[in-house]
């Protein structure tokens, strides 16, 4: 997920801790019925300016009785005040959210149900690319995906002899391995497993998992020792093994992996898509390009994409839940969903919405044809302290990297740190 730093003026951080005080209630109907919804989000501050308000301007104009008030900071400032809002219930009638806090705010009662105010509105939800649900119920939907493909370097992969981008993990393995053999410091993969910033196990590791349509649960309980985790975990170990990751793993956060693949240090990454842009403008030489997640050989079925969002859903307290959702619907339209993507460059969280990318690098895409051929997918959307499970599954991983454990008994332990918090 783009979580681009912006300076804000002072006034709307206030404005933002003032909403999420008041609760989207109080005085916000006027006298000839006119409502007024706040919206937190961290979108308008990571899109061009004035963009979003365009976008917000064309729902007014078309629902008159409807007023919108944005509050937009940066990520880490919404993700504070939300979090106080929530637990004190008092949260913006309308909230941006990110997947790792639906868990929590659902269970506090902070964010409402939005399956109901779809079925009230008579909402086709089959035109949704997913839903974000605890125990049957959406409480999130994503607006728009960022989603995590391949990245490929086309001069390491011809240096090292290979004809084609690797489709399969033994096809990808033996492509790093290649890479690897080329000499200096270049290696063919990089895996970031940092522990104080283990979104690595998310996007790097389990990314392997959902390319073959596996899944690291089971009911929505913890499956770790299942053979699709294992065989996972056995085939990193098996790129480890072969010295064809790039050294300091263990130490290594995402920011460290695009700098390598930007100075051609690693021939194949999986990254967000956010990041052409950025490696283009410091490395505009570098020769790469994006594609689907190898699978697993033999697999055949649609491949799952790692993805974060720009989610989004209503508080339980306000007084306007038809009303916002009335607005949430809007931003999921065919039109404006299409619309709000290509300036984030994007995907759309509509499936029949199309992005322009006419304006944008080809290989947007090239990586939305990847993305309309599998599907959206990450598991650690809502659950409980989902940054958690990730660092107790890094550490294990460690452990099984430096030959310190077995896959079975890091998978066995794994399974019983996940399940006392999600069991």
């Amino acid at each position: 997920m783009r979580r681009v730093v912006g300076t804000v003026a002072a006034a709307t951080t206030v404005a933002l801790a003032a909403a999420c005080g008041s609760g989207g209630s109080g005085d916000d109907t006027a006298s000839d019925g006119t409502v007024t919804l706040e919206f937190a989000q961290w979108w308008g501050a990571e899109l061009p300016a004035g963009e979003f308000d365009k976008i917000v301007n064309d729902f007014t104009a078309q629902n008159p009785n409807i007023k919108i008030k944005l509050l937009s900071a940066p990520y880490a400032s919404t993700k504070q005040q939300l979090i106080t809002g929530a637990a004190s219930k008092t949260l913006p009638d309308v909230v941006g959210l990110d997947g790792a806090w639906v868990n929590d705010f659902a269970k506090q009662g902070a964010i409402t149900d939005l399956s109901k105010l779809m079925a009230d509105a008579k909402y086709d939800a089959g035109q949704l690319a997913s839903q974000v649900q605890l125990e049957g119920k959406t409480y999130m939907i994503p607006v728009v995906n960022f989603v995590y493909p391949l990245f490929v370097n086309k001069d390491l992969l011809t240096k090292a002899g290979v004809a084609e981008v690797p489709a399969t993990r033994s096809q990808f393995l033996d492509a790093a391995k290649k890479i690897s053999a080329t000499g200096g410091d270049v290696k063919g993969w990089v895996l970031p497993l940092d522990t104080a910033v283990p979104n690595g196990v998310q996007n790097d590791v389990m990314s392997w998992l959902w390319a073959s349509g596996g899944s690291m649960l089971t009911g929505g309980k913890p499956n770790l020792t299942s053979p699709q985790v294992k065989s996972v975990v056995e085939y990193v170990k098996s790129l480890n093994d072969a010295g064809a990751i790039a050294p300091g793993s263990l130490t290594m956060k995402e920011q460290d992996k695009v700098e390598k693949f930007s100075n051609g240090q690693v021939g194949m990454m999986i990254d967000s898509l956010a990041h052409i842009n950025l490696i283009k403008k410091n490395k505009p030489d570098l020769k790469f390009e994006v594609a689907a997640l190898p699978a697993e050989d033999g697999y055949t079925g649609k491949r799952g994409i790692p993805y974060a969002s720009w989610g989004i859903g209503i508080s339980d307290s306000t007084e306007h839940k038809a009303e916002a959702f009335k607005f949430v619907s809007y931003l999921l339209s065919k039109e404006t969903n299409a619309k709000l993507s290509t300036i984030a460059n994007g995907f759309p969280g509509n499936k029949n919405a199309k992005p322009d990318f006419s304006d944008s690098d080809p290989l947007f895409k090239t990586a939305f044809d990847i993305y309309q051929q599998g599907y959206p997918a990450n598991e650690f959307v809502g659950l409980p302290k989902s940054e958690d499970l990730m660092r107790s599954f890094a550490e294990q991983l460690q452990l099984v990297l430096t030959g310190k454990t077995s896959v079975d008994d890091a998978l066995a332990k794994s399974q019983e740190s996940w399940s006392s918090v999600i069991g």
